[in-house]
């Protein structure tokens, strides 16, 4: 994972941590950097968390525990080129993160390719809560009913439970918060392609924050040991 790198290990975890989980800018981190001695700049660090934080987010899934099946769900606004994109967000009904889709537009396409992914990662839930979106309410039914025909007994399975309420999805309304509180000193995404490789990056971060993934040696280990582990195991 690290073979051939200028720099070692230690410092290139150190800033796509750092970047990624608190409010700090790439130039932050390399004038952080440069007090300690280390002369790196602003533009590698950037490539480091575009290379490596799929490579960890890949080896996270892989420990990530399972969720409730009561979920809620919604999209958040990210702004990319000066124009508004959709983070569709899901947690479960203790807070933990299902799952996330970015996508350049707020459709049924879209919401479709969220829940099925969502789905058939974590299965069919028993609740979704949403909004009073009915885009998602059609996307909701629509990968319902695919899942349910590729099981073998569809026609005992109930469906999914639909709950629109902008007052009992107010759970992740507050969960919103945290990725956009991580995204705001960024000021905006330059490309398409990065925010989506950064903010699973973040939503990976907030999931570890929430001791989502399993470590049979530290039940509760640190974000710097979490990410070790992770790399470690390459």
């Amino acid at each position: 994972m690290f073979k051939g790198r200028h720099f070692d290990q230690s410092i290139i975890l150190l800033c796509v941590r750092w970047y990624l989980a608190y409010g700090l800018s790439l130039r932050d981190l390399k004038e952080m950097m440069s007090e300690r001695g280390i002369s790196v700049d602003h533009s590698t660090i950037h490539r480091w968390v575009v290379h490596f934080s799929p490579l960890i987010l890949d080896r996270f899934n892989r420990r990530k525990r399972s969720v409730t099946d009561k979920w809620h769900a919604d999209e958040t606004y990210i702004k990319v080129r000066g124009q508004w994109m959709y983070l569709y967000r899901a947690i479960d009904s203790v807070g933990d993160t299902v799952d996330f889709w970015f996508s350049q537009h707020r459709d049924l396409a879209a919401a479709k390719r969220f829940f099925t992914k969502a789905i058939e990662r974590h299965g069919r839930p028993q609740r979704i809560v949403i909004d009073g979106s009915q885009t998602n309410r059609e996307a909701i039914i629509s990968c319902d009913m695919i899942s349910r025909l590729r099981e073998r007994r569809h026609l005992q399975t109930k469906p999914i439970l639909i709950r629109q309420s902008q007052y009992l999805n107010n759970r992740i309304e507050q969960d919103h918060r945290r990725i956009k509180r991580r995204i705001r000193p960024m000021l905006g995404f330059k490309s398409f392609s990065s925010a989506t490789i950064t903010l699973a990056g973040i939503e990976m971060v907030q999931m570890m924050r929430k001791r989502q993934g399993r470590y049979s040696y530290n039940p509760s280990p640190s974000l710097a040991e979490q990410f070790q582990a992770l790399a470690d195991a390459f």
